[in-house]
């Protein structure tokens, strides 16, 4: 309860540092405005951001300003809604540059996606650790979790024994920390993107950045802690000597296949999630699409649309879910492989057992 309560004083901060804004500007109701920018209206939403859009009501546009870090001549600290005092604009890519030199500059700004990170990550230690008070305060042994902790039993059990005890193998508990957090981060980010308001809304898992950082840190564990069996199949594996030397054919193809795991990894999660908002976007963007023809077939597409984006919503749930089983499965099974050991010498151990 103490640490939601900090979640919340934390939150209240934010808010009076940097509160929601009406900004001034009203959108005029031409003619020419009248019709719908489809491609800004989703790339609007999956992109990044300076600051978090909320809503817009009758034509004002009611978000929460973010702080902008940059290093230009200095440290520059200022919010989102003051860019152009502070003589800062955003290019076509939606980047802040200079106005005067029309340069980027050193840019540490917390973004709308940096802000849902900071955001999911606080959530995500606050869920792991009232689990783990229910624990400390509650015999297991005598008492079932009720509730939270008992989904997040549940789903921490069903990871460790169907995923990370088969994929991995021997030392299995090194490894349990690590992909038990990647799961969870991913499929609480997952959720996140799916409710569209605040804190939610943000793209994060669809974020090529973050896909990267996650499938690196898969890579680094594959790769720092993989046996010498492991390296040998990369470096000299058990096939026909003229394809290894004077050509080494096989141990090029081993090593290209090192980075092309991660990779795939990092573009699965990246493409499935962007995949799902974009088709999610172009449903409910049908309501827009056909409002200048007419009420009755706007009306009856948009009973269409709400009914299939209804769908969608349902379907991206197991999407979220499916896209964290997979790419933890896939990281222990990648992990498993580099801790195999060989043939004769399992037959050893089994013997000896």
């Amino acid at each position: 309860m103490h640490r939601i309560t900090g979640l919340g004083i934390l939150l209240a901060a934010l808010l009076l540092l940097f509160p929601p804004t009406l900004r001034a500007e009203e959108t005029p109701h031409t003619e020419a405005d009248a019709s719908f920018d489809l491609n800004h209206y989703i790339f609007g939403h999956i992109g990044d951001a300076y600051d978090w859009h909320i809503t817009t009501v009758r034509g004002h546009h009611i978000s929460i300003p973010l702080p902008c870090i940059v290093f230009d001549n200095g440290l520059h600290v200022f919010s989102s809604h003051k860019m152009a005092e502070h003589g800062y604009t955003l290019n076509e890519n939606g980047k802040l540059v200079n106005a005067a030199t029309g340069k980027r500059p050193f840019d540490l700004s917390i973004t709308k996606n940096v802000c849902s990170l900071i955001l999911s990550s606080i959530l995500l230690v606050v869920l792991v650790l009232s689990t783990a008070r229910w624990y400390r305060r509650h015999d297991a042994m005598k008492e079932a979790p009720r509730g939270f902790p008992g989904v997040m039993e549940m789903l921490i059990t069903m990871v460790t024994d169907d995923i990370i005890k088969e994929g991995v193998g021997k030392d299995w508990e090194k490894y349990a920390p690590y992909l038990l957090t990647a799961f969870f981060f991913i499929f609480l980010n997952n959720l996140l993107g799916i409710v569209p308001f605040f804190p939610g809304g943000a793209n994060l898992t669809g974020n090529i950045a973050v896909t990267m950082f996650l499938a690196v840190c898969t890579f680094l564990a594959v790769n720092l802690f993989g046996n010498k069996h492991y390296y040998k199949d990369i470096f000299w594996p058990e096939v026909p000597t003229w394809l290894k030397v004077p050509l080494p054919l096989m141990p090029l193809i081993e090593i290209i296949g090192m980075f092309t795991k991660p990779f795939s990894l990092m573009v699965r999660l990246f493409a499935n999630i962007l995949a799902g908002h974009i088709m999610l976007l172009g449903v409910v963007a049908v309501v827009f699409i056909t409002a200048k023809l007419g009420p009755a077939i706007n009306g009856s597409m948009s009973v269409i649309a709400v009914l299939f984006g209804v769908f969608m919503d349902i379907l991206e749930l197991l999407v979220a879910f499916i896209q964290a089983y997979v790419f933890t499965m896939l990281s222990s099974v990648f992990i498993g492989l580099s801790r195999q050991e060989p043939e004769h010498e399992h037959k050893q151990i089994e013997t000896t057992k």
